[in-house]
């Protein structure tokens, strides 16, 4: 892996899924926050199914419910990312749902800080 630079983890899942009393998505994105990542983004899909789907999931008007494919992506460095990963590893694999876990090396071009309006 780029173990000098920096990497995005990505993790597949579902929009109904839970670890313990919290949303999966929801667990990730503070946990990572207090962990000091740098940046987390999660994305609602609007159609796709997972290795143990029985039906493909996909977004309708008039379901206030709604099991949607969630990705959540973090960039950061990547022993910042593996050492995320690796406190949060037993708690992921305890969840009885499943998920896809990738990291990837990627190239940052720009980064470049705003002014916050807080």
């Amino acid at each position: 892996m780029n173990s000098t630079g920096n990497s995005i983890l990505k993790f597949y899942a579902s929009s109904t899924d839970r670890i313990g009393l919290d949303l999966l998505y929801e667990y990730l994105v503070t946990t990572a926050k207090k962990s000091g990542i740098k940046g987390v983004t999660v994305y609602r899909g609007i159609m796709g199914y997972g290795q143990s789907s029985t039906e493909i999931s996909s977004t309708r008007f008039w379901e206030l419910t709604e099991k949607l494919p969630v990705v959540i992506e973090m960039i950061d460095k990547t022993e910042v990312l593996e050492a995320f990963y690796k406190s949060i590893e037993n708690e992921l694999l305890s969840i009885p749902k499943g998920c896809l876990i990738t990291m990837q090396p990627i190239d940052i071009k720009l980064l470049k800080t705003g002014t916050s309006n807080k």
